[in-house]
């Protein structure tokens, strides 16, 4: 659950299959699928795709929004915003065996998706993103330390990534506020070579595991 992300996105270059299959091949295992804009039809042909895919490489797959279309194919879970399907509702419909997200901005929002059972918690944005519309308030580097504190005070251990307009650069300096991930779209797909950025951000995220660890 900790580690890379990938959040699908269309681009004029790549598709979402495309771009899954990139993240892939440079080692990324946990996939999310989001198309926001797209018919039931468009969404369900192209999750079985990716989930196909994802598959292959013992990846997890995981469906933005759409709680019965996971449970329809069999996704591994679900990862719902602040205005989508309540946690515990979703957790409801779909049982224990599912993986369920939610969106954060603040610390409230991760109490209520903590009390909801939340599996992990998407947090940002941390810098603004043109892969998503309505954003939230900036979180940058101090809203993380912030969050990350509260959450040590009040005994909620849950694993939380950070999303939202991240580079490369920012990786480092995001895990050390505390932060157990990264989720990332744009930087990967807007690269020269998606597969070696995938790899080389694999890399960071080692270096650091590693040295927390001794």
């Amino acid at each position: 659950m900790h580690g890379l992300q990938f959040i699908t996105h269309y681009t004029e270059r790549y598709s979402y299959y495309d771009s899954a299959r990139m993240a892939l091949e440079g080692g990324c295992r946990w996939i999310q699928l989001r198309m926001k804009e797209a018919t039931h039809e468009a969404l369900l042909r192209e999750a079985l795709r990716i989930q196909a895919l994802c598959r292959s490489y013992d990846a997890r797959f995981i469906i933005d929004d759409h709680v019965e279309l996971a449970k329809e194919i069999k996704a591994d879970g679900v990862h719902l915003g602040l205005k989508d399907c309540p946690i515990d509702e979703a957790r409801r419909r779909l049982g224990a065996d599912f993986i369920i997200g939610g969106t954060a901005n603040t610390f409230e929002d991760i109490v209520t998706h903590h009390r909801r059972g939340a599996d992990y918690i998407g947090c940002g944005p941390f810098r603004f993103t043109t892969t998503k519309k309505g954003l939230s308030p900036i979180l940058g580097l101090e809203g993380y330390r912030s969050i990350k504190s509260r959450m040590r005070t009040e005994g909620i251990n849950l694993p939380v990534v950070a999303i939202g307009g991240i580079t490369a650069d920012d990786i480092l300096p995001i895990l050390h506020t505390g932060m157990d991930g990264i989720a990332l779209s744009g930087t990967i797909l807007h690269a020269e070579d998606p597969v070696g950025e995938t790899r080389r951000i694999l890399q960071l995220l080692a270096i650091h595991s590693n040295t927390n660890s001794l």
